[in-house]
């Protein structure tokens, strides 16, 4: 009897001792696949980062978190004090071009752990009341930041207005600044389109784009026309040459961001000295949008807005040639200014 029960003894050690090696090795197994499914991300100091010790990198719960409790207004004092979070003027600036894809870019930006964004264009610098409100009204409106985070807004209508250049010049002298363009003439259209929506919405009518892109007087290019204007980029650079030299421009291919846009925003890294850290993976595209998305990590993805990819209305050929025809010389000096050449007709 007694060594009977001993045999049931040990047979219930042993199984309870296999119970408890096998949920060892389960929660061993289970720790190592989290920690595989975490975000491929370098730490701060790790061996083999190339990101510089300095530039804190924003992990998945901060950014998703406490961000997002700031721009609600929710983050207590002591939880930015703790976080060393500052309001920062910003370090680059896009400063257009309308429809050359402003919004794709600095979304695409904000990918990389070193960049941090204003959510909303602030358009301080191109509105007198706003402008009258202050700098200090202006970093207000900045994003919370690590001290050695870039900070970067676009406003794309600082580009084309007369004031900005010396305002933006007057708060640092030595900004990074981004400029996207894309086809002159496809850029007009683009612009017609999105103020055509617009009086659509609202029930009203509008002319048809060839109408206000020609002179129905003397059937020439109407440059009074602001889609146009806007187009005549290097009319636009020479104003912001007076203050800045072309080194501190980076001109984005607008067009090359919507088909291949990784190469694109590599430039834009090496411009802003940020280490290498955009990659294919953080890209990828919907067929269904018909432009790429972001992928943040393996559980946030974001897609722009729907309005962005808007279907052109076809456009009378020979308009769009007299058009390709007008921008042409003034494409050759745009080139001629920045070192740098488009495949535009």
């Amino acid at each position: 009897m007694l060594f009977k029960q001993q045999v049931l003894l040990r047979q219930k050690l042993f199984v309870l001792g296999s119970l408890a090696i096998g949920s060892l090795l389960y929660l061993a197994t289970r720790v190592g696949s989290l920690d595989r499914s975490q975000p491929i991300c370098p730490i701060e100091g790790q061996s083999g980062s190339h990101l510089p010790e300095q530039i804190p990198l924003r992990t998945l719960q901060f950014k998703r978190g406490l961000l997002h409790e700031l721009r609600k207004g929710n983050a207590t004092t002591e939880q930015i004090r703790l976080h060393n979070l500052v309001q920062q003027l910003p370090q680059a600036i896009i400063i257009g071009v309308r429809k050359g894809g402003t919004r794709a870019l600095l979304e695409m930006l904000n990918l990389h752990p070193a960049m941090v964004k204003a959510s909303q264009e602030v358009h301080f610098f191109d509105n007198d009341p706003n402008y009258a409100k202050g700098i200090e009204w202006y970093r207000g409106k900045m994003p919370f930041s690590h001290p050695h985070q870039i900070t970067i807004e676009k406003s794309p209508a600082y580009f084309i207005t007369e004031e900005v250049p010396e305002r933006i010049f007057k708060m640092n002298s030595s900004i990074k600044l981004l400029l996207i363009v894309r086809e002159p003439t496809t850029r007009a259209i683009s612009d017609y389109t999105q103020v055509l929506e617009g009086k659509e919405r609202k029930n009203k009518t509008y002319y048809k784009f060839e109408k206000l892109a020609i002179d129905p007087n003397t059937c020439e290019v109407n440059t009074k026309y602001k889609a146009v204007r806007t187009s005549i980029y290097t009319k636009h650079l020479e104003k912001w040459l007076k203050y800045f030299p072309v080194e501190q421009f980076h001109i984005v291919d607008g067009d090359r961001l919507i088909t291949d846009p990784l190469p694109e925003l590599q430039l834009v890294e090496q411009f802003l000295n940020l280490p290498p850290r955009i990659s294919q993976f953080n890209l990828y595209f919907n067929a269904t949008r018909g432009f790429y998305c972001l992928r943040f990590n393996i559980v946030f993805n974001k897609c722009l807005a729907g309005s962005k990819g808007r279907i052109h209305p076809d456009v009378d050929p020979s308009v769009v040639t007299k058009l390709r025809k007008f921008f042409h010389p003034f494409n050759q000096k745009f080139y001629q200014i920045i070192g740098r050449t488009f495949n535009w007709p």
